[in-house]
């Protein structure tokens, strides 16, 4: 599927068909195209939580409104930011790069994130937000939809996954085989109401 229609068509999906198994080389397809999602200075700060024990996405469940996207998609994604990725062996990020680019650029991740958290926090939901677009349009390229997902109370799913402290949850993805269509576009807004030429007025 073009990228085009796989854009146009993605929608999010409520109903999952929860017997539907996928293989583990289409597991590996989405993990190997979901970490070619960019993130600034390539800090990599996504992790990708898979959920696949049924009790704990049955808990997780509960403390998400009772959505059953949660226990019955086939692939069930809690998208989380390592926000000190930034100072974790940074040199990782830029091994492969020549000596310049390096040192170059480990200083300039030291001084664009220490001691600003809410620059670190920031970047975190802008890379799990790019990361989880790349999981939802590799759904729909490879004939399967997807539920980005946020109704669910944030403090005990890190309780049941035991977040570490400087990570963060960011959102849900859940990805399967739809067994019902998503409502109808609800309408998008004109064009000249969400393009800003310049500046504000």
């Amino acid at each position: 599927m073009k990228t085009v229609d796989a854009i146009r068509s993605r929608r999010a999906v409520k109903h999952f068909d929860a017997n539907h198994r996928m293989t583990e080389d289409e597991i590996n397809e989405f993990l190997s195209l979901a970490v070619l999602s960019p993130t600034a200075f390539n800090i990599q700060n996504w992790r990708y939580v898979m959920v696949t024990d049924p009790a704990l996405r049955t808990q997780i469940r509960e403390v998400a409104w009772g959505q059953a996207q949660v226990t019955d998609a086939s692939l069930f994604f809690i998208l989380c930011a390592d926000l000190k990725s930034w100072e974790k062996q940074p040199d990782r990020y830029w091994k492969n790069a020549s000596k310049d680019v390096q040192d170059f650029m480990l200083p300039a991740i030291d001084d664009y994130y220490r001691g600003k958290d809410q620059v670190q926090r920031d970047e975190a939901m802008r890379s799990c937000g790019i990361t989880a677009q790349t999981l939802m349009l590799t759904a729909k390229s490879m004939g399967y939809d997807s539920c980005p997902m946020d109704g669910f109370d944030f403090e005990k799913v890190a309780e049941l996954i035991n977040l570490p402290d400087d990570h963060v949850i960011a959102m849900f993805v859940a990805i399967g085989k739809s067994t019902k269509e998503a409502w109808p576009r609800g309408g998008q807004l004109a064009l000249d109401e969400v393009v800003i030429k310049n500046r504000f007025s």
